[in-house]
């Protein structure tokens, strides 16, 4: 592809200095603010961008927090000027392409154009039809030099790049399709069971109770089924790991025929912070949570509905915990479409326990 037909500038041809591995460190910080936020930023998608100096040393990182709020090159730019930085700002490394329109904030693009800055690097072009994207063409034309991550075939570069598409992966399926991303978690021993032993809620590790409230804290829902509601009354709020502060309700979505929730669950469930909604058509619930403005779904549910949600085909991805006999646990995932999981950003310490390998959901 040649620069001039990239709307991100994958162009082969980098600027030296400063070399790419200031610019991957800048990267990977940005990614790491943005994933800080994800979970609280819908329907906007989780950004991260670092400012960095002519020699690329990082001067400030800053993520989207929420919608409405200061986009993450704006706030990274309102850093670097109340630290009294500004006049050293060079570079700037973005998860995602500046937007180049109007919304609730101003456009990206003029912001960092009314900076010093005139170097960009963007993790990921803007794949939402419903803008008018530009925002790399925009830098170009003003005279930036733009660089994408999409033109580069280092191990590095190319790990980067799979983790800004990850890091987007939810929005960028609901603003084609207009539905939500449903992640599966699903917890199996060693004998491929659901049912924790006589005596006890659960048979994964801590670590793995750790990533399933890192999964609830991340995403804009929890799905499960009024089995499990009527048999176990679960939280499903975040408890193992701080959420996010004053963030908008968490939809909490019931499937179940017959609407059978039990009024006093409803009302506790609301008082922890929920929005709660029935669904009696599991194949209706992607599209009914999307229209919510729902990005990423989390399904947390017994075998009953995992089968239907499989049968059905809404799922998007499917983390399995597979409790070993004697080797402990193994984590892999399943992805319907090929496309990156953004699970792959939240596993922290479990990452080593990771398998990036294709694992077929268990029915």
């Amino acid at each position: 592809m040649e620069a001039a037909d990239d709307p991100v500038g994958s162009s082969r041809v980098f600027p030296s200095p400063p070399g790419l591995a200031r610019i991957d460190l800048a990267f990977r910080a940005a990614l790491d603010e943005a994933v800080r936020h994800m979970g609280a930023t819908a329907p906007n998608p989780p950004v991260g961008c670092a400012i960095l100096d002519a020699d690329g040393t990082i001067l400030t990182v800053a993520a989207h927090h929420r919608a409405g709020a200061a986009h993450a090159e704006a706030l990274a730019l309102r850093q670097c000027a109340d630290q009294g930085l500004m006049d050293r700002a060079a570079i700037a490394v973005v998860t995602l392409e500046p937007c180049n329109h109007t919304g609730r904030t101003g456009p990206c693009s003029e912001a960092i154009l009314a900076s010093p800055i005139r170097t960009v690097w963007i993790g990921a072009a803007d794949p939402n039809p419903r803008v008018a994207g530009g925002g790399g063409e925009r830098l170009r034309a003003a005279g930036c030099a733009v660089h994408g991550l999409a033109g580069r075939d280092d191990p590095a570069g190319l790990a980067l790049a799979a983790d800004c598409r990850a890091l987007i992966a939810p929005f960028v399926h609901w603003s084609r399709t207009g539905r939500a991303w449903l992640t599966v978690k699903q917890a199996l021993d060693a004998q491929g069971s659901m049912i924790p032993p006589a005596g006890r809620t659960t048979f994964t590790s801590d670590a793995a109770l750790t990533l399933a409230h890192r999964l609830r804290r991340a995403t804009d829902a929890v799905v499960t089924g009024s089995g499990t509601v009527l048999a176990d009354r679960p939280g499903l709020d975040v408890r193992r790991v701080a959420d996010h502060a004053g963030r908008a309700a968490r939809v909490l979505a019931v499937c179940d025929r017959r609407g059978r929730v039990p009024e006093d669950w409803r009302a506790a469930a609301a008082g922890r912070g929920f929005e709660i909604v029935t669904c009696d058509d599991i194949a209706r619930l992607p599209e009914m949570l999307g229209a919510a403005g729902v990005l990423w779904a989390l399904v947390e549910a017994g075998p009953t509905l995992l089968a239907a949600v499989r049968a059905e085909g809404v799922w998007d991805d499917w983390l399995t915990i597979r409790a070993g006999a004697e080797s402990g646990e193994k984590l892999c995932f399943a992805t319907r479409r090929g496309e990156e999981t953004p699970l792959r950003l939240l596993l922290g310490p479990a990452r080593d326990r990771f398998v990036e390998e294709t694992c077929f959901p268990a029915s």
